[in-house]
């Protein structure tokens, strides 16, 4: 386990799954105006998260959600 992976697996899938369904509802057009442009942003932040396993909220508050 590398030392800067501060997500378990579980947390990491989480996020993945959570990030693809803002950036569908998004992009998808489910959602439009204002809320449909910030679930296009917002929705990168726990999909890019959750595929690298580093969280930088996490790191700053010292939490992690693996075990070291």
């Amino acid at each position: 386990m590398q030392k800067w992976i501060n997500e378990a697996s579980w947390d990491r899938v989480v996020r993945v799954v959570l990030g693809l369904v803002l950036l569908v509802l998004g992009w998808g057009g489910f959602v439009s105006g204002g809320w449909g442009l910030a679930l296009k942003i917002i929705g990168f932040v726990p999909l890019l998260t959750g595929l690298f396993g580093f969280c930088p909220i996490y790191a700053l508050l010292k939490f992690r959600t693996n075990r070291a």
